[in-house]
């Protein structure tokens, strides 16, 4: 118990809300070109709701537009010159895609300040904490499966337990999912999901401990580690319904995100053990 509270203690001095909350707050300006004024206040109302300030949201040809912005965005059937976006209103999705793929940087301040990013950049994060605790669930009991931990937020060494690093992270993702969102950041502002977390570790860990003990030559690890991925997730997009709807996933979603998650992970993990 001591040694756990110790690691507990070590642990939680990694995490750093008012970092996660620093990077979210910072000013992402957006350039605009289009055809016609109807072509601008179109991309307009797909970066921010109608009534929303757009201090950082610039048309081209304005003079107090900056010298410099993060992202141009055309107005689709213009050609766009290379590093610059098209936003199609016929695929606002795959315009959203196009342009968080390769700006993984600025992910955490589009999805605050832009809604419209959120929905994809909190499944990114999502993915992301539950693959991580997923390889590192696995890493602890077989390092030749992942023989690079830097890819992983903290390399804990010998002292961390699998559960301890498992439990932060997720409290990591409940930061970052809160920061995504608009909301405050903080062991205070988020002390609900810290405790669901907390509690749901302890069951966490006694069902991975089974299913590796019965499972005789390491044949447990694949599980243990889709358990590890899945129970991530569940605590992902239960706070994601949170911060959208206001209520919690039903006890049939989450046995449905569960199990769906449960496959996925394997899948990972079955992928990653093949191409050792």
């Amino acid at each position: 118990m001591l040694k756990a509270i110790k690691q507990a203690r070590a642990a939680f001095s990694l995490l750093s809300p008012e970092d996660i909350c620093d990077r979210s707050r910072r000013a992402v300006r957006i350039g605009l070109v289009a055809a016609s004024p109807a072509g601008f206040e179109a991309m307009e109302t797909f970066l921010l709701p109608a009534g929303a300030p757009n201090s950082h949201v610039f048309r081209a040809g304005d003079p107090k537009s900056p010298a410099d912005v993060d992202l141009v965005l055309y107005q689709k059937g213009i050609d766009n010159p290379s590093g610059t976006y098209t936003y199609d209103p016929g695929d606002q999705e795959g315009s959203v895609a196009a342009i968080l793929h390769g700006n993984d940087d600025i992910h955490l301040p589009l999805a605050r300040q832009y809604p419209v990013f959120r929905q994809q950049v909190v499944d990114r994060l999502i993915h992301a904490v539950a693959r991580e605790n997923a390889l590192f669930a696995v890493a602890t009991a077989l390092p030749d499966i992942v023989p690079n931990l830097m890819e992983l937020p903290w390399a804990f060494g010998e002292w961390a337990s699998d559960t301890a690093f498992l439990t932060i992270n997720q409290i990591r993702m409940a930061f970052l999912i809160a920061a995504a969102c608009g909301r405050e950041v903080g062991l205070q502002h988020q002390k609900g999901a810290v405790v669901t977390i907390g509690a749901g570790a302890f069951g966490w860990r006694a069902l991975a401990r089974e299913l590796v003990g019965k499972i005789p030559f390491g044949g447990g690890l694949i599980p243990k580690g889709a358990i590890a991925y899945a129970g991530t997730y569940v605590v992902g997009k239960g706070l994601e319904r949170y911060y959208y709807a206001g209520r919690p996933l039903t006890r049939g979603e989450r046995n449905g995100v569960y199990q769906a998650a449960l496959e996925r992970g394997r899948n990972l993990l079955q992928g990653l053990v093949k191409t050792q």
